[in-house]
């Protein structure tokens, strides 16, 4: 009996330690899908991108072609601090008036300054605001927006191009993540372009302007980091946002286009970026980090600037420092001599000439060595 009654309950013990294991697996399986679910960004295209060495951070769909939507008014904006008169007024045209999509509410014949018309394209995304500053910087919208492509090109914008300086929907409006990233980048180094996209409310007295703005960019509120910059929507584009956002000190650019819940898809990213990568200073502005020609002293090379980059916490980085095997010209203090490459494990993901610190005159042995060695 007692050899009988062993043999039943090994098997009941195995029954309900599988029914267990069973439950286990079901609920971390729950659970992983459930981590899944919230760390899944649902963007088309995405891209976070270091403002000033332009290191990538994380991307996906990064540069494939696409609408952009409000995102547009980015380099309306820029365009416009760059070539506008700021107190110049702009009588408000029955075309601006009448735009569709989203507005400042602007009337026919009203006066507005250039100033309070990039505020209520930032803030507000009025489609109205873009076109009275065509009309006034330009004369023509239409000669505003060759100038708007004329910018992207001279800033390196090679997968982009603008139909209009609002960003409704167009087959000849388009552009990538990393290319608005770029934008981004350069238009954060203009101070006053950098305040607008910061600022979450104004007041119509203390500016001067004839309407007070409050900020549609619900980011500015949501991630205590960011300082900016700009959303979008149309049926083409889905719904789109630019963001800047602080960390140690530094920008970073993070692009969210054709994204279903660009709010929590840019938290995501950012949450990401701040787990996976901290700032490291490589060299500071003055180090000297070599001589050229190679083997020789007679020109000192000096870093220009501070060299600091964002680094992956799991990454080991090299620095590589090259100086030309020759000097072939007379050499002046502040001219391109060398360069220092930043490598992550063997990729190379940092590059920046080196400066002479000093005079140099091409001497005969240099010239000797030369000819040597051809």
């Amino acid at each position: 009996m007692k050899k009988g009654f062993k043999i039943l309950i090994i098997p009941l013990c195995m029954f309900f330690i599988s029914i267990s294991t069973a439950s286990y697996k079901a609920n971390a399986s729950f659970t992983t899908k459930a981590k899944e679910k919230n760390t899944k960004i649902n963007s088309l295209a995405y891209i976070a991108l270091d403002a000033k060495s332009k290191i990538v951070l994380v991307e996906k769909n990064s540069e494939i072609i696409v609408p952009m939507a409000s995102t547009t008014k980015i380099i309306t904006a820029l365009v416009a601090l760059d070539y506008g008169d700021l107190d110049k007024k702009v009588e408000i045209s029955s075309r601006a008036a009448a735009i569709g999509g989203s507005t400042v509410g602007y009337r026919k014949g009203e006066k507005v300054t250039i100033r309070e018309l990039i505020y209520g394209l930032m803030l507000r995304s009025g489609n109205d605001a873009a076109i009275a500053l065509g009309e006034g910087i330009s004369g023509t919208v239409e000669e505003f927006v060759k100038l708007m492509n004329e910018y992207a090109t001279k800033i390196g914008l090679v997968d982009t191009h603008f139909h209009s300086p609002h960003g409704l929907d167009n087959p000849e409006h388009y552009s990538t993540a990393y290319d608005l990233a770029v934008l981004t980048a350069q238009s954060k180094k203009h101070p006053l372009f950098d305040k607008i996209v910061r600022e979450k409310e104004i007041n119509s007295e203390k500016y001067g302007f004839t309407r007070s703005f409050h900020n549609i960019n619900k980011i500015l509120w949501q991630i205590p980091e960011a300082n900016g910059v700009k959303t979008g929507y149309t049926g083409g584009a889905g719904k789109c946002l630019v963001t800047s956002v602080t960390l140690d000190g530094n920008d970073i650019v993070i692009v969210v286009l054709n994204s279903p819940e660009r709010w929590s898809d840019t938290s995501k990213i950012f949450n990401s970026v701040k787990k996976d990568y901290e700032y490291k200073k490589f060299f500071s502005k003055g180090d000297k980090l070599g001589y050229a020609p190679e083997g020789k002293n007679k020109v000192s090379l000096i870093c220009d600037q501070d060299i600091i980059l964002p680094i992956r916490k799991d990454k080991n980085y090299t620095s590589v420092i090259k100086p030309p095997k020759y000097i072939k010209h007379d050499i002046y203090k502040g001219d391109n001599v060398g360069t220092v490459f930043i490598f992550e494990e063997d990729k190379l993901v940092f590059k920046q000439p080196l400066k002479s610190d000093n005079y140099y005159k091409v001497g005969l042995i240099d010239k000797i060595m030369i000819l040597n060695k051809k």
